[in-house]
């Protein structure tokens, strides 16, 4: 059975999880995690820094020591907020690459979100009904209504505790004008976030993330110490500790209340006081005031009485998105499928597609991948892709109807579409681009993007949807009946005629029959059966 490896490259620390399918399932085989602080010097100056890059390269190599260990089939490398950012972040892309031949993608934030819920939904089988997801990282924070284990709605905010550390609170303990202007930021981007989402009727709120840890622990230990406070967390650690056992924590819950009650102590305290906490630890320590905060501030904001920790997080759903591709039987395959359809669906009514009249070049399409499997020799993965190309392939006329594939292109390639990495977008894009009079070039920009190992595939997917296409030209309801058949030197694509004929389809195909042959190197013969 396959081992997968997924990696989450933060802007605080780099997470590193590593699982084999055993009965379609996953079973974690190693872990590993290091801070890093990747955007600590992004969130100041707009850069990584070289120590920042030198330290998360080193982390990434003792990652790929574990992968070769346990000899991973497949490895996602993924960044966040930070590379986000970041305007160096190609050469640090660039670098990770050389040294470990990784491919470092940059994850946009609702893609982080869809990533993180389909992680927790697939490790937390008790998560039933409204479910409001709470993932605060280091330089951006996702909150993801779910219901039903489905998304209703996703934001990112740029709430990470490093990046406001990095803001507001550079002395220690922070100034009140610091802390002023980081509420008056935190309460700017809830108001946005509660008008998109509306979390009435709540059964569960999940936190992810080492904030969403060190709270919940401080939180449970305080509360469950026989005595007030350890001599070590001193005067505002005892008050602390008090507050807590008076209101007492329920079962695995971070209550608003105590939330609150840490926010307002741990402002007031110096960095060895605030280590001293049970649960908060040195690290974290120095950048949790921002991230208590951002917590107090969106469980009242939006009435909630508390949240729930949860271990998982991006990496987990990464590795559940892996299993979904790999499996078909896996419980997440056809949840995976349905999203990123509903996902195509949704990017083609946004730029004015009439999905119903693509529906039968899309058919056309996959049939012809499916009969002439044999001579095109597509990874299975390109069905998909293919499929979507059909649809989105006339996005462009949204922009101007000349020149429209071009518009095709740079829509696709820009579009948040959920399931698909930006390679996968980027290569749908270029299978709907070329349905013209250009053809494929790897010095063209659409193929910039997309590995060289990958050209070759893409332009003999170019030419079945070039086939599909010629087979629907300007067709509402009588669509054609075809049958592709595979010889060794020859293709023959049967057309039944429908009601208003099939001369003009036959006239399309062979003027298709060129290229054809300069791809796959055979010679195409359509005749009406």
């Amino acid at each position: 059975m396959p081992v997968f490896a997924a990696i989450d490259v933060g802007s605080n620390s780099c997470r590193l999880k590593i699982a084999r399918v055993v009965a379609h399932r996953l079973k974690t085989l190693h872990e590993d995690r290091e801070v890093t602080r990747l955007g600590a010097s992004v969130f100041e100056s707009g850069l990584v820094s070289p120590e920042a890059m030198a330290a998360t390269l080193r982390s990434l190599k003792r990652f790929q020591r574990a992968v070769q260990t346990h000899a991973a089939d497949r490895v996602r490398v993924v960044a966040t907020s930070a590379m986000r950012d970041a305007r160096n972040g190609e050469a640090f892309q660039a670098w990770v690459k050389a040294e470990t031949g990784w491919t470092l993608e940059v994850i946009s934030g609702l893609e982080e979100g869809r990533l993180i819920h389909h992680g927790v939904m697939a490790g937390e089988p008790a998560a039933t009904g409204r479910v409001l997801l709470i993932d605060l990282g280091g330089g951006s924070c996702e909150i993801t209504l779910s219901d039903h284990k489905r998304i209703k709605e996703t934001v990112s905010l740029p709430l990470g505790a490093v990046r406001l550390t990095q803001q507001f609170l550079s002395e220690d303990p922070p100034t009140p004008e610091g802390l002023g202007q980081m509420r008056q930021l935190i309460a700017r981007e809830l108001r946005r976030a509660r008008r998109r989402v509306h979390a009435e009727d709540i059964n569960h709120v999940i936190a992810t993330s080492g904030t969403a840890a060190a709270l919940s622990d401080a939180c449970a230990a305080l509360a469950n110490s026989a005595k007030p406070a350890r001599k070590a967390v001193g005067k505002q650690g005892r008050g602390m500790a008090q507050a807590i056992a008076r209101a007492g924590v329920a079962a695995g819950i971070a209550p608003t209340a105590l939330v609150r009650k840490l926010a307002a102590r741990m402002e007031k305290m110096q960095l060895p006081e605030r280590e001293a906490i049970p649960g908060i630890g040195p690290r974290r320590a120095e950048i949790i005031i921002a991230g208590s905060h951002v917590f107090s501030e969106m469980l009242e904001s939006f009435s909630l009485p508390g949240f729930r920790y949860s271990p998982l997080g991006l990496r987990d759903g990464l590795l559940a998105q892996m299993l979904a591709e790999f499996d078909t039987r896996a419980s997440g395959h056809k949840e995976f499928e349905k999203e990123r359809w509903e996902s195509v669906l949704s990017t083609a009514r946004r730029y004015g597609v009439e999905v119903r009249s693509n529906d039968p070049v899309r058919e056309h399409a996959l049939q012809l991948f499916r009969e002439m499997r044999a001579l095109h020799e597509l990874p299975a993965e390109y069905e998909n892709l293919l499929g979507a190309a059909a649809v989105l392939r006339d996005t462009g006329k949204y922009i101007n109807h000349q020149g429209h594939h071009r518009h095709t292109q740079y829509i696709i390639s820009s579009s948040e579409m959920y399931g698909y990495t930006p390679v996968q977008r980027t290569i749908i894009s270029a299978i709907a681009r070329y349905l013209g009079k250009s053809r494929p070039q790897p010095s063209d920009r659409a193929l910039r993007n997309i590995p060289t190992e990958e050209h070759k595939s893409v332009t003999r997917a170019v030419v079945l949807l070039r086939l599909a296409v010629a087979l629907n030209q300007d067709r509402a309801s009588d669509v054609l009946r075809v049958t592709a058949r595979v010889y060794p030197k020859r293709i023959y694509i049967d057309i039944k005629p429908g009601r208003t004929g099939a001369e003009l389809e036959l006239w399309s195909l062979r003027k298709e029959a060129d290229y054809f042959r300069e791809v796959f190197g055979r010679e195409l013969f359509p005749a009406l059966s």
